[in-house]
């Protein structure tokens, strides 16, 4: 018989290993990153988000942070839409990554400021509070190549300016670093189905509860200080000491978010907590 013969069963053997990594791994491969795979509204990188990507890969942010949403229920809550094949046509090579020593990044674009990935690029502690991650400050003093960045973006055949790669002059590897921050995720229309749908009248439940305003001081803390500042004084973002709009405009502000000034939703929270921290708010307010 055949598995008595050595030879032959390892020929066997092989055979039906390379049919099986063909048919696994080489044809999605090739599936993927194809026209025919693609989604009409993402466009390649730019010149600038390009070299931030060059940095993201050298600096190892790939180690921590994954950049592919399962489609489970509770990562579609937290980070949005699950991820298509079609979202990494321009991806060489991908970074799905598989750890998440950090946040997973497919859908931070458009969810905070530019400022506020400065500051968290440079002192994350300081935008999250009990982050691990390493500063990053010294981004700021590397500049980025133009003629290198020209000779990528041949390469990977990513159209581009001649205005473009002068633009580069003067930019530094943090800029490139948040433009491609901004980059993730921003090229699918997806926030719309982040937002828990609101159940229930808009009244407060915890309107005056001093336990519930000591939670709501901590849980502005954690989530809304780094750009409102501490104690609503303000800080990149507004002050929120002096806007008396009523509870249920503040609840449907940090629900909803303000996508034109890329405010995130805080839907996934829960009503609770919102609420809580409403009503932190609410206790704080200067007199007009």
């Amino acid at each position: 018989m055949w598995e008595r013969n050595p030879v032959i069963f390892l020929l066997l053997a092989t055979a039906v290993i390379m049919v099986g990594t063909i048919v696994t791994m080489v044809l999605p491969f090739a599936y993927v990153n194809t026209e025919r795979d693609a989604i009409e509204s993402v466009v390649p990188y730019t010149a600038l988000e390009l070299a931030g990507r060059d940095v993201y890969i050298k600096e190892g942010c790939n180690n921590c942070h994954t950049q592919t949403v399962r489609p489970l229920v509770a990562e579609v809550i937290r980070y949005g839409d699950y991820s298509k094949s079609g979202e990494f046509v321009y991806d060489r090579p991908h970074l799905w990554g598989s750890r998440r020593t950090g946040p997973d990044l497919a859908r931070i674009g458009g969810k905070y400021p530019d400022q506020w990935h400065y500051e968290h690029m440079r002192n994350p502690a300081g935008m999250v509070p009990g982050s691990n991650m390493p500063p990053y400050a010294f981004l700021d003093n590397r500049s980025v190549d133009p003629e290198l960045t020209r000779r990528k973006m041949d390469v990977l055949g990513f159209p581009y300016t001649e205005e473009e790669i002068r633009a580069l002059a003067g930019k530094t590897d943090m800029d490139a670093m948040v433009a491609y921050m901004q980059k993730l995720g921003s090229d699918i229309p997806w926030r719309e189905q982040q937002r828990v749908a609101l159940v229930g009248e808009l009244e407060n439940p915890f309107s005056g509860d001093a336990a519930a305003i000591a939670e709501g001081r901590e849980l502005y803390d954690r989530n809304c200080a780094a750009c409102h500042g501490s104690g609503l004084r303000g800080g990149f973002a507004a002050s929120l000491d002096r806007l008396h709009y009523p509870e249920e405009v503040f609840f449907r502000i940090i629900h909803d978010g303000i996508q034109p000034l890329n405010m995130p939703s805080f839907a996934g929270m829960g009503s609770e907590r919102i609420w809580k921290i409403v009503t932190y708010i609410d206790s704080e307010q200067v007199a007009p």
